[in-house]
């Protein structure tokens, strides 16, 4: 197939392009040319802007376009109409936070939806996010009715994440037992944790397009208790952690915030749905999610090679012994 990537030099989208490549696609991406692009030479490049510059894509045809960064609608639509010949299929990378209400668990693609009181708004926040992804998906079903797919991941897992939430975890779990640290467990064990491997995720997105599989999906891996998540991670690192578990009082009298413990959402929470979505109608479309263990070696042998030891989430060592010994 020859596939339309918009974006695809950055973590979903770089394993999106990885995983096309490999399945023998050719694979064309759309972007402003400004960030990092380590992809293969194959790939061909467009240079452009979406808010206003679409001009590279005139004249040209692909089987399908897989859209990563889509975030306001304006732009979405007019990318939307503007390959409205060019395509005959569009996959939209969406998200899980698209819902209206996590209080209520499991999370299917049923759930309500945010309606964004204001839909002129354009500002990307934690409020208008998910809000401004409802209506990113509404404009690709005006445009394309059912020759669609809107795919919505939860917390995506593996090399080259930005936002070192999962990452976290692996090289804790690496570090501290290197070190001979205790780590600091948050809640009883019992909390749900869910993620999706970014590897699955672009798997079926392809498969989406491949297939012309339309419709919503929650593209996420098996919940697991948390217990059972860090020592099938201690597991595949080889490792045998001394794990102090500290209940939620504790982390909120101490102030640790979600930030501090990533991916820790309590099952008392308004947002426990967060880490209970349903994967249930993507596996009966062919979404297969790999084993806890593959993910976490993968990303551990990408950790291994960072250089900067700058992170985006997560509490210092220092501050983590700090806890363990209030």
């Amino acid at each position: 197939m020859r596939l339309l990537i918009l974006g695809g030099t950055q973590f979903v989208g770089k394993h999106i392009v990885l995983t096309a490549l490999d399945r023998g696609h050719d694979v064309t991406i759309f972007t402003r040319g400004k960030g990092r692009d380590d992809l293969p030479e194959t790939v061909e490049r467009l240079r452009g802007d979406r808010d206003g510059d679409l001009s590279a894509l005139q004249g040209r045809t692909w089987d399908a376009c897989i859209d990563v960064s889509g975030y306001v609608p304006r732009i979405v639509r007019a990318s939307a109409e503007q390959l409205r010949e060019s395509v005959s299929f569009y996959a939209f990378i969406s998200t899980v936070s698209v819902y209206a209400d996590f209080s209520e668990a499991p999370i299917t693609e049923d759930s309500p939806l945010i309606d964004l009181p204001d839909k002129t708004v354009e500002q990307i926040t934690g409020e208008t996010y998910g809000g401004l992804k409802v209506l990113c998906e509404q404009a690709v079903r005006d445009v394309y009715g059912d020759r669609c797919s809107m795919i919505r991941p939860d917390i995506v897992a593996g090399a080259f994440d930005p936002t070192d939430r999962f990452t976290y975890w692996v090289e804790r779990l690496a570090n501290n037992a290197a070190s001979g640290l205790p780590i600091l467990a948050p809640g009883d064990g019992s909390d749900l944790i869910q993620f999706v491997d970014a590897r699955d995720l672009a798997a079926f997105t392809l498969h989406t397009v491949e297939e012309r599989v339309s419709g919503a999906f929650n593209v996420c891996g098996d919940a697991l208790r948390f217990d059972e998540f860090l020592s099938r991670a201690a597991s595949a690192l080889g490792v045998t952690p001394t794990l102090e578990w500290k209940d939620v009082p504790f982390l909120q009298q101490n102030e640790v915030t979600w930030n501090d413990l990533p991916m820790f959402v309590p099952s008392a929470s308004e947002q426990r749905g967060l880490m209970d979505v349903s994967n249930e109608r993507a596996k009966a479309a062919g979404f297969t999610p790999r084993d806890v263990e593959d993910t976490v070696g993968s990303v551990h042998g990408w950790t291994v090679t960072r250089t900067s030891p700058e992170r985006r989430a997560g509490m210092s060592a220092e501050r983590e012994q700090e806890l363990l010994k209030a």
